[in-house]
């Protein structure tokens, strides 16, 4: 019984394009990059200095040289939250939760990474944050920072991180304190006190409001008095009488039965009888 066998005859030459192939697909693979929407890179030129400071990549395919490495990070507005451990200016321990938005600058993106790492919020922007916070809190009491300055500390706390922040190739935008954490029993006085002091101002503006109401009817009283007095002093008899007559011919044109005698009441007045 014969064996059949198969040959197969590749060519000695394919498996080096196969190899050459590869290569060139693992090549092409390594020096392409597509950089996202709101994002920017630099390149880290592993044989010349490190972080090419000269030039920032923007969206889009980028092809770079196979040694090098293409570092990509975001360059729009971002935001971080953070609870932090701050004391007021009597010393009280108050937590407070903040969000800040910040953004990378684009053209110095080569730059803030050289000097501050990529992690650069939590070796920058952390440590600003932290201390600016800590600075204008520790000027205001519980109470301020519990009500009414919660505008004034945002804006106090930006300033100061812009401040230190300056030079350093990263824009804080924005400051937002979203709470302000005090203990349990300042937080209950502080409440107390807010709402008697409401109640007061509650209380103030009733009494004010009555004042003013009695004052009014005081006025209108005395303004009816003086018109009476004044209508009083005018109605001289003749004036009556001559009301009195004006009044009888009027009745006289009436259809209604009735009996009008001329002057037979007092001060020469008429007197009606008769029924309507």
């Amino acid at each position: 019984m014969a064996n059949n066998q198969m040959d197969f005859n590749f060519p000695k030459g394919g498996v080096f394009f196969i190899i050459i192939a590869i290569a060139v697909i693992i090549l092409f693979s390594k020096s392409t990059v597509t950089i996202g929407p709101g994002e920017g890179g630099v390149i880290f030129e592993t044989l010349g200095d490190g972080i090419n400071t000269e030039k920032s990549y923007g969206e889009g395919f980028h092809i770079v040289a196979p040694w090098n490495r293409m570092i990509v990070r975001k360059v729009r507005q971002q935001s971080i939250s953070d609870e932090m451990n701050v004391l007021s200016v009597n010393g009280l321990e108050v937590k407070v939760n903040g969000t800040i938005w910040y953004e990378p600058e684009f053209e110095n993106l080569g730059s803030l990474i050289k000097t501050k790492g990529e992690d650069y919020e939590r070796e920058l922007l952390d440590p600003a944050v932290n201390a600016a916070a800590r600075s204008v809190v520790g000027r205001y009491t519980p109470e301020q920072l519990y009500s009414s300055k919660r505008d004034v500390i945002e804006q106090e706390i930006l300033d100061e991180v812009q401040l230190v922040l300056k030079d350093q190739y990263l824009t804080v935008k924005r400051v937002l304190v979203e709470d302000v954490k005090l203990p349990s029993t300042i937080r209950i006085a502080i409440e107390t006190k807010l709402k008697q002091e409401q109640e007061s101002l509650e209380y103030e503006f009733r009494l004010s409001k009555a004042k003013k109401e009695a004052e009014r009817q005081k006025i209108d009283a005395e303004g009816k008095a003086i018109a009476n007095k004044i209508l009083s002093e005018s109605l001289t008899d003749k004036i009556l009488q001559e009301k009195g007559i004006e009044a009888t011919i009027q009745l006289s044109k009436s259809p209604n039965s009735k009996v009008v005698v001329i002057g037979s009441g007092k001060s020469g007045m008429p007197i009606i009888l008769g029924n309507q």
